[in-house]
């Protein structure tokens, strides 16, 4: 994460925090994010210098304005003006940090040889859930070169119970064996 996207994400989260409007503005702020990154000439066209600032803000305004809360709206025109609005994505990342950090969420990616299942994802939320006294975003990530087993990916920690991993353990182990 930039700089830029910390602080504009922590100063954006404190407005709407003071505003009790995190649940809000985080939920579009998702939505613009996707939209922004499935069509990156709307962010082309933001960071464009043969518009104005005005007139950039102008289609800020033409194209949100009255569906998505003033403070967002705002804040994509400060972005924009500053010549940050590449870092939007930045931004919603530090938001919604700032949001799990104070909602007690841990966003967990669990990847898998094989897509888990509903029982499997619920046994394995419920689980860390109760091993870490948070609530649990589960997401799960399928990578067949794990062969089986899973890894755990959170908090930027790893804990590989993968086959790949222990047959990776079994190999440098053989290597670095003298005989």
């Amino acid at each position: 994460m930039t700089q830029i996207g910390s602080v504009y994400g922590q100063a954006l989260y404190e407005l709407a925090q003071s505003e009790n409007l995190t649940e809000e503005i985080k939920q579009q702020l998702q939505v613009l994010d996707e939209g922004f990154q499935s069509e990156p000439d709307f962010l082309r066209l933001l960071c464009s210098p043969n518009l104005s600032k005005p007139e950039r803000c102008q289609i800020l305004d033409d194209s949100f304005r009255g569906k998505i809360h003033s403070y967002v709206l705002n804040f994509l025109k400060i972005l924009t003006e500053k010549g940050y609005i590449k870092q939007f994505s930045n931004c919603c990342q530090m938001f919604t940090e700032l949001y799990h950090r104070d909602h007690n969420i841990l966003s967990v990616t669990a990847v898998t040889a094989v897509a888990l299942n509903s029982r499997q994802s619920e046994a394995l939320t419920k689980k860390l859930s109760k091993i870490t006294g948070k609530t649990i975003l589960l997401r799960n990530q399928i990578n067949p070169a794990c062969l089986g087993g899973i890894r755990l990916d959170y908090d930027g920690q790893r804990l590989d119970g993968t086959v790949k991993n222990r047959l990776d353990n079994i190999r440098e182990l053989l290597n670095n064996t003298v005989l």
